[in-house]
């Protein structure tokens, strides 16, 4: 399967995630530590801007990934592409709200 252009190149790439402070979503990010695993969700087909969603474990929401990123990424997850993430820094209050978070993500080709 071949990967939009804007995609990083790379099948592993770190990127902050987005919207950490809205909904209670920064009590979530205060629990996550180094290591977490995380879940990517997609949006649904025939969204106009799509983006992917960062879960934690259990399904609370985390924020979503910079839409540079995770536009081209919903795109590919959609058509069969598969995505495992983790946490690799969590950083805290006093810190940017889109540099609080930075994941790994890895992709799987199908």
């Amino acid at each position: 399967m071949q990967l939009p252009s804007s995609l990083p190149v790379t099948d592993e790439f770190h990127t902050p995630v987005f919207g950490t402070v809205f909904a209670g979503r920064a009590d979530v990010v205060r629990r996550l530590t180094p290591g977490d695993a995380l879940i990517l969700v997609p949006d649904p087909p025939g969204i106009d801007d799509p983006n992917v969603w960062v879960h934690a474990r259990g399904g609370d929401v985390v924020g979503h990934l910079r839409p540079d990123i995770g536009a081209p990424l919903s795109t590919w997850m959609l058509a069969g592409g598969r995505c495992a993430a983790w946490v690799w820094r969590v950083g805290t209050d006093s810190d940017a709200s889109w540099r609080r978070l930075v994941i790994t993500v890895r992709r799987h080709s199908v």
